[in-house]
């Protein structure tokens, strides 16, 4: 087992400079306009994906369920769906491709502080299977990459707006960054609502309740009504540009705190997956 966890550890280091490596080579071909840069990262991408794949599988089998409970395969699974996730976005709507620069390395950092966590088998007892379970971690993966994207274009945005920062300049005009911040931000509410159906349905499975009121599941309805006025502020009283944008970076950091850190504090089912 010890030499299992060993092995692990370093195909997962192994993914992790992979991914530094593509996002050297991708914020060379986004700044200087190196396209032959540029495609090289995405092939450095693809290559840590499946080395990555390959461990999370690996894991899988020791601990007999999904990344979804522990610290480690939580970031770590997190990390493989987000850039997986933003590949096939980015094959159909390459306009979303400068986003890069922050999904990269955000996918790194998260392997990162995982293995920091050091892997630790966590049983997921045999009452708690369930496939509504799978569909709610799942959406909320899905979720985290759309919000990344989003938060991209939200920065972008700003900085276009307030730097003189030439290779800003390069983007896509200030109005689509603004309309694709909106749009990934409507994606993200979408999936963050049926991740918590999901888990409600799960919980009622589980438990006998759709909703027990414990922090996470509380700080997870609270970023979404957040979303959801940033979005009905957008759509129907003219919200946008700059103050959209900074009203989105608000929510994804209540995004953050709901689903890294209210883990972390009281005692419940969500406490036990991120201890």
């Amino acid at each position: 087992m010890e030499s299992s966890f060993s092995s692990i550890t370093i195909i997962h280091w192994a993914a992790v400079v992979i991914y530094v490596l593509a996002t050297i080579f991708n914020v060379a071909g986004l700044i200087f306009r190196k396209e032959r840069a540029t495609g090289i990262s995405y092939l450095l991408v693809g290559a840590g994906l499946l080395v990555h794949g390959i461990g999370i599988l690996w894991w899988w089998k020791i601990v007999g369920h999904g990344p979804y409970i522990g610290r480690f395969e939580v970031l770590s699974s997190q990390a493989w769906m987000g850039l997986f996730l933003f590949m096939v976005f980015a094959h159909f709507l390459p306009k979303i491709r400068p986003a890069s620069i922050l999904v990269f390395p955000a996918a790194f950092l998260m392997i990162a502080v995982g293995i920091f966590f050091e892997p630790q088998v966590k049983m997921l007892p045999p009452t708690l299977r369930s496939v509504w379970l799978i569909l709610h971690v799942t959406f909320y993966k899905i979720s985290v990459c759309t919000l990344l994207v989003a938060l991209a274009f939200s920065i972008f945005f700003i900085l276009r707006k307030r730097t003189g920062i030439q290779w800003l300049t390069r983007l896509p005009d200030m109005e689509t960054m603004d309309i694709l911040a909106f749009r990934f931000a409507g994606f993200s509410f979408t999936f963050w609502a049926i991740a918590m159906l999901a888990g409600s349905i799960w919980a009622y499975e589980s438990w006998g309740r759709f909703w027990g009121w414990d922090p996470i599941e509380t700080w997870s309805l609270i970023t979404w009504v957040a979303f959801g006025i940033y979005l009905h502020l957008r759509r129907f009283f003219g919200l946008k540009g700059e103050a959209a944008a900074y009203l989105y970076i608000l929510c994804f950091l209540l995004s953050v705190l709901s689903l890294f850190f209210t883990p972390l504090i009281g005692g419940s089912v969500h406490s036990e997956y991120f201890k």
